[in-house]
């Protein structure tokens, strides 16, 4: 079916390529389905709900129907064969209604930019360049995509030319050229211009706020072929710019008539576009149904490269007389005041019936069948409105048009040429430069020189949109398909308005007519003519469904980026984690950070290794590796102020060179974070926050900061990896700090309790904090990151000091009743809760969450409060997140649960298991019993204080 010349491929090199199991071939410059359809293919796709055939349609990014699944190079599904460039190697297979996934990660880079200009100019048809070409002539920044690979639009499929009407001031002098070579030259001169980007291959998919655009470039050969490793696949553009011009142009639209999907059924433009653009025959014989002279058009190039035309049917009945006659010139039978009833065929047309039209909406009659393999349709033109529509415009249905045309936006954008219903392409370029003028003004905020004429045409089709025309009037509507990718017939409309659906959105939803890949370009107007004939009022007062982002589909990978595998979450790692990685540690997650487990030696299984760890703690000494801890520097003379309202105690009276722990509330009075304040000077603090929080309570901070306290002079700074952080706990800490440290005084008296330091640690300048989460004699030695391994392996050099890790940290912390903020709490905990009410300051006028603990519900006596657990068999270990019941019987459900475990452990110094949990009533049950339901049993426990080791805190002082 390949033309022996003509199109814009290159003959000259043979691709080859495998469509389900069979190898073909085809050149540069095809689509697959200008391929397919050059080796006979017909079938590509089945529907996905009735199993129907389906052929291809269209000839770019609305096609309905001709969706493929890519195996090779990589899997990729749901990709309309008409958008897919042909590359060597390439492997397809039809897809029967759904595609499938990869299932092994995509070695392909893909990646984003961020771009400004004056003018953006979407479409790089007739419109299209003059609009781009007139805004760029004073250099302005200019950006011009199209989803296509090269420039063009429609030029690309027709023979007309272009010509200039004389010498211009950027081309020079041009003469008359074919309108693909005119594309071509305009968009060479214009991505020569160093203030313009011409971006081919790239689909605008979004348009925002602000003018702010988002876009997809498929920066090789689609999924093509081996790129470069510094080349990624897709980019995605995002675009912020002073004036759109959107001159996207226009989807032809179908007829709905029986049998309007079998392949074969094409749209008439499209046919035009494969015999021009691709020197593709997509049939034999053909018979062409139209309600405007476009079609006329396409006919007439078809038969000029070999297609035998046998007939025109035009609904219309008197079509326009200049293509009447050049009908009758080719030989080709105009059937005026007709339609096509039905096309025939098994698997794809072979022959189509066509009766007369009756204006009073029966069905046709006199039915008459011409044999034909190609039936192609033209029911008129939509405006591609979609972006326009998203960004805030109004549409208004156009009666003359017979479609949705742009009427006002509340944005700096215009739509030219097609995409507002200019359809000749004299008027395109005319429409297209006044539009680059005017964007340019704007853009520049002054009136710009008038240039020279825009370029005209050389030949004028005279095209009229005729009357609109969509249904072909039947008494069985089953097979005559509104949107042919969801299966959704006009008895599908039909049936959803007998139901008393009158919207067209919830049409939309009831039918599912417009949610496939195409979002409804070529059904989205025919599925509301439909509804607007079942209901007997006008396409305008149906109005249209919702244009939405995406415009075209996007693969999650391209809106990834680079935001994938470790950059979607970063792994992180301190200072010191090639030591913990030498010494045998197991690591956890905490947020993103590797954290240090626990370390386990030859034969030690976790639950040992960490009970020796704990004993080390408790007994002699450890250490620990806190580097992770979120640090946040708060800087500035309103410093204190600050955090004042942020934390629920005093902040600001805490001296220089103290600590103070601290609580953070929400507003509604619940524990968001809690950690440290250090006061390094008058207006300099440091706080530390929990792991996984760092992120969440700097965002908070500025969060306050810009919206509701911006008179506050304040500046916060993350510097959690700008310190390496080593908790050194136990008895024997102190002893092992002063061989280290010769400079510092370590005594109780000399170094107390929530104080820090200055000194040499190791030789290293070291912050030295007298802080414990463990309740025992413990100092937190910090230093720069650089400086963390040297530290470590100091302190480890000893032989005195066991490292630990995490779950250690946990038992320690728990044996105290020191919560974990998210382990602990839930989002429903109060202070009070905790058992720190002690934490909450009543000096304060106000902070954060303060209003909320005099609520009645915050105040009752039966919130959920932690307590201590005591299993009755000491060796039983309570799953964290099991319930507490009140019965020694199974209770019937539904089952009153008075709260669940938060934290278990195996403890060392308790010599047994125990755990923290959150229970109804709290320290009112001290001494309870409660039962746990666990695997089937209900265990018994016994409520006890939270604190379970060292209440007095005896040990904190060494």
């Amino acid at each position: 079916m390949r033309r022996e010349s003509g199109g814009r491929i290159d003959r000259g090199t043979t691709l080859r390529f495998i469509f389900d199991g069979t190898e073909y071939t085809g050149h540069p410059g095809d689509t697959l389905a200008s391929a397919l359809l050059a080796n006979g293919v017909r079938q590509v796709a089945t529907s996905v709900k009735l199993g129907r055939p389906r052929g291809i349609v269209s000839a770019g990014g609305e096609e309905p129907s001709a969706v493929v699944q890519i195996e090779a190079p990589f899997p990729e599904p749901m990709l309309p064969a008409t958008t897919v460039e042909l590359y060597e190697g390439l492997v397809a297979s039809s897809i029967p209604g759904q595609g499938r996934l990869a299932t092994e990660p995509d070695p392909a880079r893909y990646d984003a930019v961020h771009a400004h200009c004056d003018v953006l100019v979407v479409g790089a048809g007739p419109a299209g360049l003059a609009a781009a070409r007139a805004a760029a002539g004073t250099g302005a920044r200019v950006i011009l995509a199209d989803e296509r690979s090269e420039p063009g639009g429609s030029l690309l499929g027709t023979r007309e030319s272009v010509t200039e009407p004389e010498a211009d001031d950027v081309l020079g002098p041009q003469e008359v050229s074919p309108g693909a070579e005119w594309a071509a030259a305009t968009a060479a001169m214009l991505d020569g211009l160093p203030e313009v980007r011409v971006l081919p291959r790239t689909t605008v998919i979004g348009y925002y706020d602000d003018n702010y655009v988002v876009a997809v470039e498929r920066r090789t050969n689609h999924l093509g072929a081996a790129a470069p490793a510094d080349v990624a696949r897709e980019r995605v553009w995002r675009i912020r710019a002073k004036r759109v011009v959107l001159a996207t142009g226009a989807h032809e639209r179908s007829i709905a008539f029986a049998g309007n999907d079998l392949p074969g059924v094409m749209l008439a433009g499209s046919a035009r576009a494969y015999a021009n653009r691709y020197g593709v025959l997509p049939g034999r014989r053909a018979v062409v149904f139209t309600a405007n002279d476009s079609a006329y058009a396409a006919a007439f190039d078809l038969a000029d490269a070999g297609v035998e035309i046998a007939a025109i049917v035009d609904v219309r009945p008197a079509p326009g007389a200049a293509w009447a006659a050049g009908a009758r010139e080719r030989g080709i039978e105009v059937l005026a005041g007709h339609v096509v009833t039905a096309a025939q065929g098994d698997g794809q047309v072979c022959a189509v019936l066509v009766g007369r039209h009756r204006p009073d909406g029966e069905a046709a009659v006199g039915e008459r069948e011409l044999a034909a393999d190609l039936l192609l349709v033209s029911g008129g033109w939509n405006p591609v409105v979609h972006l326009f529509s998203q960004s805030g415009g109004t549409l208004r249905y156009d009666e003359g048009l017979g479609t949705l045309v742009p009427d006002a936006s509340r944005q700096a954008v215009e739509a030219a040429g097609a995409a507002k219903g200019v359809f000749t392409l004299t008027g395109c370029l005319a429409d297209g430069a006044a539009a680059g003028h005017r964007a340019l003004e704007a853009a520049h905020g002054t009136a710009v020189a008038e240039r020279a004429a825009p370029p005209r045409a050389t030949v004028e089709p005279a095209t009229a949109p005729g009357a609109a025309f969509w249904l072909v009037p039947a008494t069985d509507y089953r097979t005559h398909f509104v949107d042919p990718q969801r299966d959704v017939t006009v008895a599908d409309v039909l049936k959803a308005t007998g139901a008393g659906l009158r919207s067209v959105e919830h049409i939309k939803r009831y039918t599912t007519a417009g949610t496939a890949h195409d979002q409804g370009k070529t059904s989205g107007l025919l599925t509301t003519a439909i509804v607007a004939h079942a209901l007997g009022v006008s396409v305008g007062e149906v109005g249209s469904t919702t244009f939405r982002a995406p415009y075209a589909p996007v693969s999650f990978a391209a809106l990834a980026g680079r935001d994938r595998g470790l950059l979607h979450d970063p792994v992180r790692v301190t200072a010191l984690h090639e030591w913990h990685v030498a010494n045998g540690a197991l690591f956890e997650n905490v947020g993103q950070w590797k954290r240090p487990w626990y370390y386990p030696r030859a034969g030690e299984d976790m639950e040992a290794a960490v009970l020796r760890e704990c004993a080390a703690a408790r007994e002699s000494v450890a250490a620990m590796d806190a580097s992770t801890l979120g640090k946040i520097d708060v800087i500035g003379p309103d410093a204190a102020e600050f955090l004042d309202r942020l934390y629920t105690n005093l902040m600001s009276s805490l001296a220089v060179g103290a600590v103070r722990y601290g609580v953070m509330c929400r507003p509604d009075g619940m524990v968001f974070d809690d950690g440290t304040v250090i006061r390094l000077a008058e207006e300099h603090f440091l706080v530390t926050t929990t792991t996984g929080n760092a992120a969440a309570v700097l965002d908070w901070m500025e969060e306050w900061l810009q919206t509701e306290w911006p008179e506050l002079r304040v500046h916060c700074t993350s510097v959690t990896e700008q310190w390496a952080t080593v908790a050194l706990v136990g008895p024997r800490s102190r002893e092992v700090l002063a061989g280290l440290a010769p400079d510092l005084a370590v005594g109780a008296a000399d170094f107390p309790f929530m104080t820090w330091r200055e000194t040499e640690v190791a030789g290293i300048p070291a912050r030295v904090c007298r802080i414990s989460f463990s309740g025992e004699l413990a100092y937190e030695i910090n230093v720069t990151s650089w400086d963390g391994l040297r530290l470590w392996t100091a302190i480890m050099d000893t032989g005195l000091v066991t490292p630990y890790g995490t779950e250690t940290m946990h038992v320690l912390r728990a044996e105290k009743g020191y919560p974990i903020v998210g382990q602990d709490t839930d989002g429903t905990v109060t202070p009070q809760d905790l058992g720190m009410s002690w934490v909450v300051s009543k000096k304060k006028p106000d902070f954060i969450g303060k209003r909320s603990f005099s609520r009645a519900d915050t105040s009752r006596a039966d919130r959920k409060q932690l307590v201590g657990l005591l299993p009755e068999d000491p060796a039983v270990l309570l799953p964290e997140g099991a319930h507490l019941v009140a019965g020694a019987e199974p209770p019937e459900p539904p089952v009153p649960t008075l709260g669940h475990v938060t934290s278990s452990y195996r403890s060392a110094a308790l010599g047994r298991t125990f755990a923290l949990a959150l229970v109804r009533g709290g320290p009112s049950r001290a001494g309870e019993r409660l039962y746990a339901p666990v695997g089937g049993a209900l265990v018994p426990v016994t409520v006890t204080s939270h604190v379970l080791y060292d209440p007095e805190g005896a040990r904190r002082d060494g």
